[in-house]
């Protein structure tokens, strides 16, 4: 007998739009979990179906950008201005076990689905809201102003150039797995108390305990950071882009001193690795300028597949800078990669769980819905009696 997905049996509510918290509720279906979204009549729906590359087809509602994050739901419509639109939220709110929210502070309050009123009516419920900059601050969150506000947009981009907003909303991402961890814990803890609760996080949060070593470098050791690119503060070479013989980029990730000895000898310049310029991390970090210009009249002299070749086979970490439709193409991509046929034509996307899971069975998912498709079989499902 095949083993049942983790979350099967459990129902969750996604009162959320955009990226964010539409992830969570995906992560929550791709591992079982009946997810029903709810959208507004007003709006026709989450914003994000109007998002549409150039190349996208204008007269579906299903957008790449709704895709990446909508797989497996059913989409209810619904206006929650309007009584009998909040009175069927409240009936599936006493059968939902999570409830997952992205609303500005205080229009959770205004449309009465905050958490003390759900509460209220289900006290199992686990709430996770997402916020821009907390509770108390009644300002809408946007993933490009926190990489600007948090500091990582300024970290992002060229020395001499200007920052640069990362070219994905890691911030709602971010943000995301934050909201999982603790609507995880929080399902832990309703086993073992029976009790609901809720679960909060902001935009800014996520994104200011992301800033990990860069953060550190300032609090720790006074050091402000700045833009280096891509290389890393503290490791030299690592995150270095070189090019070849045959005009292709690679990357290093050199983490320690063995790592740059093998390096040095795939190039054919042992010396390097014994300069007391270069034998230690701390002395290439202080000399990097000149170590980069070494490594990057070395590294021109060799076609980039044979070189990664050799380097990998002497463990050197490095790598091809890849463009997307290459990264998609390669073998990993393809476990993670979703599709599924609707109205005759294929839709695809990507899993939001990556990870592995011993005996975890392969999830059957919808493809993502359209707007308001499933509002009759939802209701009938669990309001008629």
């Amino acid at each position: 007998m095949q083993p049942e997905l983790p979350f099967s049996g459990l129902f969750v509510l996604e009162l959320a739009s955009v990226l964010a918290g539409p992830s969570v509720g995906q992560f929550f279906a791709e591992l079982g979990a009946e997810v029903v979204k709810i959208e507004n009549t007003a709006t026709q729906g989450d914003v994000t179906r109007k998002w549409k590359a150039a190349t996208e087809d204008p007269d579906t509602d299903i957008s790449a950008y709704f895709s990446c994050a909508n797989w497996g739901k059913k989409s209810v419509a619904l206006d929650l201005k309007n009584p009998e639109g909040l009175a069927v939220v409240y009936r599936l709110v006493q059968k939902a076990d999570i409830v997952i929210a992205s609303y500005k502070p205080g229009d959770a309050e205004k449309l009465q689905v905050d958490y003390e009123t759900l509460s209220g009516i289900n006290p199992k419920l686990l709430y996770g809201s997402i916020t821009g900059y907390g509770p108390e601050v009644a300002r809408a969150g946007y993933d490009a102003v926190i990489q600007a506000e948090s500091g990582l947009m300024y970290l992002n981009g060229q020395p001499d150039g200007e920052p640069t907003k990362m070219p994905v909303a890691f911030v709602d991402l971010l943000a995301a797995h934050q909201l999982k961890e603790g609507l995880l814990t929080a399902l832990y803890m309703r086993e073992r108390t029976g009790k609901g609760t809720l679960v909060q996080i902001s935009l800014l949060d996520a994104a200011l305990t992301s800033l990990a070593n860069q953060g550190t470098n300032y609090l720790v050791a006074g050091l402000n950071p700045q833009r280096t690119g891509s290389e890393h503060p503290n490791i030299v070479p690592y995150g270095t882009i070189f090019k070849t013989s045959d005009q292709k980029q690679l990357i290093l990730a050199i983490g320690d001193d063995r790592q740059f000895q093998h390096l040095c000898e795939v190039l054919g310049a042992p010396e390097l690795a014994s300069n007391p310029l270069f034998n230690r991390n701390n002395a290439r970090v202080k000399n990097r300028i000149v170590l980069n210009e070494k490594l990057k009249e070395l590294i021109a002299g060799f076609n980039q597949a044979e070189l990664l070749a050799e380097l990998e086979r002497r463990f050197v970490p490095a790598g091809a800078v890849k463009d997307v439709q290459e990264a998609l193409s390669g073998k990993a991509a393809q476990e993670l990669k979703l599709q599924a046929k609707k109205n005759g034509k294929l839709l695809v996307g990507m899993k939001t769980v990556a990870f592995k899971l011993q005996n975890l069975p392969n999830a059957e998912l919808l493809p993502p819905p359209h707007f308001g498709e499933n509002t009759v079989e939802v209701l009938e499902n669990h309001l008629v009696k």
